[in-house]
């Protein structure tokens, strides 16, 4: 028997050498150039220099809320660079992110714990904090390293005199403060730490012309400090330079507009020179700020009181005193009675229950203020006129129950 031998196809045969070339080809060219499955491609990441290029023209141009936004990318970008931290919680502090300044100063010291800067700015956040005895701590510290650091000294200072201001200081407080203060001159007598300091103790201790020329000196070596523009303001005010006091309020806002601080300083700036409608604008813009804040209703209750609308002054006074829910549904939590501000809110609700004839609430207000606050004599003087406006209602009652009571009682300077 024979096979027939079969005949080879040309068209096959090259199919097939095809096919392998392809196959030799995808191995050694595309798959080593092909990237794993389900493994992210890697993107261009930037270096840490560029986010503090950018957090340094932000910075320059007053936007103190964005550029501490780049200055934590720089950290995420490398974590090793204390600088960076002590930067980022110096500006915090401006911001009064006080929490994140304290971690940032740790992180800082973890470090590098001799680092003075970084002991003494998490000291000054503290301060900010009401935690005095840590505080000081954290100065002593820094100054054990740097017996020479200008800022500590002038941190120092702000700790000592806002605790004596809050009245939690020993005898000698505001003595201690004042040297820390020309301690801090002596060593850095340029340095914007120390002209702020000083700008403090000195509106502390009522030297207010002084004290504007040290917050106008250091405005001049940072212009973009809100926290600064303020100090100015207020001092302005109580020199009745009320326009300059109003500029100084107004750029403060612009650089920090989340801050409820300078609308309500401006609101009683016009409610020093009787411009209550304005005043009562800017108390408005302020509770927008912060619209769980019991101060700012008291001082809208104020400005609506002082501008004989009674009974639009009655609901922000009585949320500031005793709390409750706004319209909004925003829980407020009253303020307990003390002496200073919140004084003046509860005499001024009680005079507006008076004037409105709701005496069965004023009155036990009268007798509150006489026992919780009996060495605030404007305290004392309005106590009195609440049982004065009421012991009118009563012996006009009876004639006439629609008549009007009298002309609000006269408030100390807010």
């Amino acid at each position: 028997m024979t096979r027939r031998r079969s005949r080879s196809n040309p068209l096959r045969l090259f199919i097939l050498i095809v096919l392998v070339g392809g196959a030799l080809y995808v191995n050694q060219v595309v798959v080593p150039a092909t990237p794993p499955l389900f493994v992210p491609t890697p993107t261009p990441t930037r270096s840490p220099e560029s986010y503090i290029t950018d957090a340094d023209a932000l910075l320059e141009e007053g936007k103190i809320s964005q550029a501490i936004t780049a200055y934590e990318k720089a950290i995420q970008a490398n974590p090793k660079n204390p600088a960076v931290y002590i930067t980022t919680a110096r500006l915090q502090v401006y911001n009064g992110m006080y929490d994140e300044a304290i971690a940032n100063a740790e992180n800082a010291l973890l470090l590098n714990a001799n680092n003075s800067i970084a002991h003494a700015l998490r000291g000054w956040a503290l301060g900010f904090k009401g935690e005095y005895l840590e505080a000081e701590a954290a100065i002593k510290t820094a100054l054990e390293i740097d017996p020479n650091n200008a800022a500590a000294y002038a941190y120092r200072a702000e700790i000592l005199a806002r605790q004596w201001e809050a009245g939690g200081g020993l005898l000698g407080t505001l003595d201690n403060a004042i040297e820390a203060s020309r301690e801090a001159e002596r060593l850095g007598p340029n340095q914007l730490e120390t002209h702020r300091a000083r700008g403090i103790i000195l509106e502390l201790t009522a030297n207010y012309e002084d004290a504007s020329r040290q917050f106008e000196s250091a405005i001049a070596i940072n212009p973009n400090i809100a926290d600064l523009h303020l100090a100015l303001g207020r001092n302005y005010r109580t020199m009745e330079l009320y326009d300059r006091a109003v500029e100084e309020f107004n750029r403060a806002l612009a650089l920090n507009p989340k801050d409820p601080l300078p609308n309500t300083y401006i609101s009683r700036t016009y409610a020093t020179v009787g411009e209550y409608a304005k005043a009562i604008q800017y108390a408005e813009q302020a509770i927008k700020a912060n619209p769980s804040d019991p101060y700012l209703y008291g001082n809208l209750g104020q400005m609506y009181y002082k501008n004989v609308q009674y009974k639009d002054a009655l609901i922000p006074l009585r949320l500031s005193v005793r709390g409750g829910t706004t319209a909004e549904g925003v829980e407020i939590k009253g303020l307990p009675l003390d002496y200073g501000r919140v004084a003046e809110y509860y005499y001024t609700y009680g005079l507006t229950l008076a004037q409105m004839g709701e005496c069965g609430e004023a009155l036990p207000l009268s007798q509150l203020l006489q026992q919780a606050v009996p060495n605030d004599e404007y305290a004392m003087y309005n106590a009195q006129e609440i049982i004065n406006i009421c012991s009118k209602v009563a012996e006009e009652a009876p004639r006439n129950p629609q008549s009007t009571t009298p002309e609000p009682s006269a408030t100390p300077e807010s």
